[in-house]
């Protein structure tokens, strides 16, 4: 059973000014309390049941530390929690709200200005030892919510740490770096000793990291961080860690392999809450691929809670083995269609898909004509956001030269819908002729032997069930080579539709069903 929450005794929150304050992005995004004490119960749950029926809210020794603390939501709630649960052994308030301040609630920020708000949350005064702070206990006017302005360590052009660019973030005194101190450091328990004076063994770590690096996967694009939080976090060893991150460390993201292997085959991982749709979770914010948060316990070894929100539909909470596969299934329905298809041991849509930028060329690829020229191949791209085909050099393409004459079907990289339900899931696919090729905006599936078996291909991307396989794989915009890899090859020799592919692979009218209910019918207007 839950822990009733109760109000804060020492001040009124009516209405509460940190379900007010405007995000500063997508990707270091305040969490609504409504949410962090979802994510407090499921802790207060956890450690009942490992403390037979024992309160954590009691206990005045259990120390708490949120290492990325922004608006100071977590500490505040916790402070509140134990506020109510230590009455009996602190019947003094003041001595009460001292013991937890100085003694059980630390925060690390990640800006100035975040760190005096999460100050004014937690002290009700950016001074914790000022005249107007609830703490009388504290020396220093941080108190325990520590920020310093932290420098990156440079490697050339990125840092060593979190691969920030040394381009953007190499910045005066006067502007912030971004360097987050919990994870630049080599030594994470010499740096809290350093940060609170002294050794610290957290026994519950919580919070909501920053999420990405801007350009940290080089030009425009950014780098997932999230996780280099959690490595850091689960190094110091807590009794239990907490934390919201992107959903999309269980399927995909440049760079997550080992990360995601970690997290699905180390069995610590005792409650996973998953949300396919980040408006769900965090109203006003979003983006591709959900948000969720997980609950890993030191002492836990086993199979997880799992509890999926389905767009706006609140699933059971079930039992999951997160090592099943090597990315996690995030809906149970799909594991029997899955095993289904693969008892039919086809080769997959993988080996025929090509990697990334498969001619070389990127997006932005600029070196083209509109007309035909003489040694020129037709160009696929995307211009202002519009499909079309421009003209390039032969000569200047020096990757997968073979498929340039082949009949080929091109599959769009990225498609995104933010979570809707019933998905699209990929844009429409393109049947490319021979003497032809495309730019990053685009996969290539060939060679194909012929223009009727690049139609047959092409109607086999359009068939629900196809969809429906990619988009187990597919948790953000981009599909790469590996999200087709659940996906079966079949003989391009006719037409494919959903009715015959239901049949070859005897699904039944509930999975049809449920397929209908996940993915939409792809229409002429969505050519």
């Amino acid at each position: 059973m839950s822990e009733k929450l109760v109000s804060f005794t020492l001040r009124g929150r009516n209405p509460d000014v940190l379900t007010c304050i405007a995000n500063l992005s997508n990707d270091e995004v305040f969490t609504p309390p409504e949410f962090a004490n979802r994510m407090l119960d499921t802790l207060a749950e956890a450690w009942a049941k490992d403390h037979k029926g024992a309160s954590i809210w009691a206990n005045p020794e259990v120390q708490f530390l949120d290492p990325f603390t922004k608006s100071g939501v977590f500490l505040r709630e916790i402070t509140s929690r134990l506020s109510t649960g230590l009455a009996k052994k602190i019947p003094d308030l003041g001595k009460r709200v001292d013991h937890i301040l100085s003694k059980q609630v630390f925060g690390i920020g990640i800006t100035q200005p975040t760190s005096l708000l999460a100050r004014r949350s937690l002290y009700c005064s950016k001074h914790a030892n000022g005249a107007h702070s609830i703490a009388k206990g504290l020396k220093s006017d941080a108190g325990n919510v520590w920020f310093e302005r932290v420098q990156h360590t440079w490697n050339e052009s990125k840092c060593v740490y979190c691969g920030a660019p040394k381009a953007i973030f190499d910045r005066s005194e006067d502007r912030e770096t971004h360097a987050y101190a919990f994870i630049h450091t080599d030594d994470i328990k010499a740096r809290l000793r350093e940060i609170f004076g002294g050794k610290m063994q957290f026994d519950v770590i919580i919070g909501n990291p920053p999420y990405q690096m801007k350009g940290g996967g080089g030009g425009s694009n950014d780098s997932s961080i999230y996780h280099l939080f959690v490595e850091q976090a689960m190094r110091l060893e807590p009794r239990y860690l907490s934390m919201v991150i992107p959903s999309r460390w269980m399927a995909g993201g440049r760079g997550m392999n080992d990360f995601r292997k970690t997290m699905l085959t180390d069995r610590h991982i005792s409650h996973l809450i998953d949300y396919t749709k980040m408006a769900t979770a965090f109203p006003g914010v979003d983006f591709e691929g959900g948000v969720g948060y997980f609950l890993w316990s030191r002492e836990y070894q086993g199979d997880a809670e799992y509890t999926l929100f389905q767009g706006e539909e609140h699933q059971p909470t079930i039992t999951r083995n997160l090592a099943a596969h090597d990315i996690f299934i995030r809906d149970y329905r799909s594991l029997k269609i899955l095993e289904k298809v693969q008892r039919h041991g086809e080769p997959t849509m993988d080996d025929l898909v090509s990697s990334d930028t498969p001619f070389g060329l990127a997006t932005n690829f600029s070196d083209h004509k509109p007309k035909p020229f003489r040694g020129s191949v037709a160009l696929y791209l995307t211009d202002k956001g519009k499909r079309t085909v421009a003209h390039t050099s032969r000569s200047d393409i020096q990757k997968n030269t073979h498929l340039i004459d082949a009949w080929k079907v091109l599959l769009p990289e990225a498609y995104g819908e933010r979570g809707a339900i019933p998905a699209l899931v990929l844009g429409p696919s393109i049947v490319a002729p021979p003497e032809s090729v495309c730019t990053q905006t685009y996969l290539v599936a060939g060679p194909i032997n012929s223009e009727k078996g690049a139609n047959s291909l092409q109607s086999y991307t359009k068939t629900r069930f196809f969809r429906f396989l990619v988009s187990l794989r597919k948790i953000t915009q981009h599909a790469l080579r590996s999200t087709y890899s659940w996906v079966p090859q079949q003989s391009w020799n006719r037409s494919w539709t959903d009715t015959q592919l239901n049949e070859k692979y005897g699904l039944t009218d509930e999975e049809i069903a449920y397929i209908h209910s996940m993915i939409r019918s792809m229409s002429e207007s969505d050519e």
